[in-house]
Order: C-alpha cells, then structure tokens, then sequence
C-alpha cells in the first residue's frame, strides 16, 4: 500500500508564508508527477502546482509569483511554499502523486493517490 500525508497548514495572516509538505509512503518503485490541489466545501478541486520526476513545473494563475512547488525525490516529499498569502487562499490543500509499484507478475503498476488535506485558512 502506498499513501500520501500531508502537513505544513494552519492559520496565518495576510501577506504572511506557509510551507506544506507531502511526504509518500509505502512499497515505492518511482513517482512520477507530484502536485497540490485545493478546495472550498461544496466547490470543485482546482489545481495550484504540478512538478515532474525531472522538475518541470505548472502553475496556477492565480499562485505564479507568490508559491513554489518542489519535491526531494530521495524522500519522496513535495513542498509547496506559499508566501504573500490572501484571504481567498484559504482552502484545504490536498497533495497528488503518481506512483509505480511493483506488481506480483513483476511489472510496473502506476496508481494515483490523494493525501487526506490539509486546511490552510488566511486572515485578512
């Protein structure tokens, strides 16, 4: 089994920085794409960031210039750092990897996994 657990939210001011972490865990042949999603009760997930295996990144619109994605392959983690944070920030920040494992026939299987969120609520 493999999962995803994020840490890193919590309360902050405007203008303030926040860095979430998304460490993944389990039997881990490789991980391809790693990115952060958020999203408001009722509404749909929207993307932030997106990094591949080789470090290509994608962003929002509405996050360029003010948070950066990263990853540690060698611990399997990926980092979003947010600076001059917003009110309209505030969301819950779920992480999304792509990962191989190996399979009972010996191939490579590739499964999508989710963290389980966390809350990011920025004060005005």
């Amino acid at each position: 089994q493999v999962q995803l657990v994020e840490s890193g939210g919590g309360l902050v001011q405007a203008g303030g920085s926040l860095r979430l972490s998304c460490v993944a865990s389990g039997s881990i042949f490789r991980i391809n794409s790693m990115g952060w999603y958020r999203q408001a009760p009722g509404k749909q997930r929207e993307l932030v960031a997106t990094i591949t295996s080789l470090g290509t990144t994608t962003y929002a619109d509405s996050v360029k210039g003010r948070f950066t994605i990263s990853r540690d392959n060698a611990k399997n983690t990926v980092y979003l750092q947010m600076n001059s944070l917003k009110p309209e920030d505030t969301f819950v920040y779920s992480c999304n990897a792509v990962i191989g494992v190996i399979g009972s026939d010996a191939t490579v299987n590739y499964l999508e996994r989710w963290g389980q969120g966390t809350l990011v609520t920025v004060a005005s």
